[in-house]
């Protein structure tokens, strides 16, 4: 029911958006479901001999501005609904930031945590033989997302290069800095969601140094989340996990409740630290809360019982709409995933347009335009909100959608000029 209704909350945030701009109603109706849904059956030889059949899915919901962009995930939870709620909310990260995409995501439902080396790479080929035909370098542009990586993209672009016999270096981004991937990129979701926590406070003239945070999830989004705020001379007071939320008054080092996690599998036992029940860890008051795991994780009563001068989201539709009214009833600021994580898919628009050049920057150089891009978007978004008297989400989403219908009429796919104030 929670992957549903992902889908049904990104309809919600479009309709509301395209009401708020007085869009005609040919708008929604295009952008309120995916353009294209394509799904296969993988069949995968196992170590043991035996084949199974695994699911896989690729949705490309809007492709007005540019190919489709979006990660590809592994996991057990991996449904229709789910990706196509994701692709529609990749379709505006990008449109955010003024990327040159429309919106695309996949997933295989799988537990990846059985699969050995082998059986994880013939997953991965087959995934690019089911969907070869409908992606590409000017199609669409997989990503690494939930338990997929450089390694797995790199598995599958050579399938994909192997098939066309021909040599495609940004069929696929995330790809290992040594295989034409990006300086950068594996850092970039965490960086980008720290420059959103910097510049909100720039906007409200809040000094960090010392402030609290509460860090929920801690695999590649949360950990450089975690590493950058630390950064910032922001205190972590919590840090949540599947198996375990950790408290501890006095601050957590990130990069030692990293490694501990890596070694021990949980954050229990991790020292000078108390477990805390999950109604205890969304409870505690702090400056910064950061959503860094999964969709749907602030839920109405969530909401109700967070004491946070701000949240930040790290993870895709980390709050409901029921929670969203209630954070603005309490006057808690959220900065939205498809703004504060959008950085993840800017370095991966930065490893496509190197790839395509053949010409390759250096780190200082990503980060100073990822930077940029992230402040300019934080900005435009903030005054939008200011403009509208709307919520920081519903500014992302309109200026997101105002870019959108803007290439969808001069394509010519609907009949009637947007008009916005």
């Amino acid at each position: 029911m929670a992957e549903f209704n992902a889908f049904q909350m990104a309809q919600r945030q479009i309709k509301e958006c395209c009401d708020l701009l007085q869009l005609p109603s040919e708008y929604y109706e295009i952008l309120k479901q995916p353009m294209r849904v394509v799904s296969a059956a993988i069949p995968v030889r196992m170590d043991d001999g035996s084949t199974k059949i695994f699911d896989c899915y690729r949705s490309q919901h809007n492709l007005a501005c540019g190919p489709g962009k979006g990660g590809l995930r592994f996991h057990t939870d991996v449904n229709l609904d789910e990706v196509r709620a994701l692709s529609m909310w990749m379709t505006f990260k990008g449109s955010v930031l003024g990327l040159p995409y429309g919106g695309a995501k996949g997933g295989i439902t799988v537990d990846v945590t059985k699969l050995s080396r082998g059986e994880k790479e013939r997953l991965s080929r087959g995934f690019v033989r089911a969907m070869h035909p409908f992606i590409g370098d000017d199609l669409d542009i997989p990503a690494p997302d939930v338990n997929t990586d450089g390694q797995i993209m790199a598995w599958m672009g050579d399938e994909y290069d192997t098939i066309t016999n021909s040599i495609h270096p940004g069929t696929f981004t995330g790809k290992p800095v040594n295989l034409n991937g990006s300086l950068g990129r594996t850092e970039a979701t965490g960086a980008g969601i720290t420059i959103a926590v910097r510049e909100w406070a720039k906007k409200i003239g809040f000094n960090l140094k010392g402030a609290s945070a509460v860090v929920q999830g801690l695999g590649n989004v949360g950990s450089y989340t975690a590493y950058g705020v630390h950064g910032l001379g922001m205190k972590i007071i919590a840090i949540g996990e599947f198996k375990a939320n950790i408290y501890c008054a006095d601050g957590i080092d990130p990069f030692e409740a990293r490694k501990f996690l890596t070694a021990n599998g949980t954050l229990e036992g991790f020292p000078g630290s108390k477990v805390i029940s999950s109604e205890e860890f969304f409870a505690l008051e702090c400056d910064v809360f950061l959503p860094c795991a999964m969709e749907n994780a602030i839920t109405e009563n969530v909401a109700k019982s967070l004491k946070a001068k701000v949240v930040v989201e790290g993870a895709n539709g980390p709050t409901t709409p029921e929670a969203d009214k209630i954070l603005a009833e309490k006057s808690i600021p959220v900065i939205p995933d498809i703004l504060a994580n959008a950085a993840g898919v800017t370095v991966s628009y930065f490893e496509w347009v190197q790839n395509q050049y053949g010409f390759y920057w250096t780190l200082e150089e990503v980060n100073e335009r990822m930077d940029a891009k992230m402040s300019q978007a934080f900005g435009e978004v903030w005054d939008l909100a200011a403009s509208y008297k709307v919520t920081h989400r519903m500014a992302a989403f309109m200026l997101a959608i105002k870019r959108v219908a803007a290439a969808m009429y001069l394509k010519g796919w609907v009949s009637e000029e947007p008009k916005f104030k």
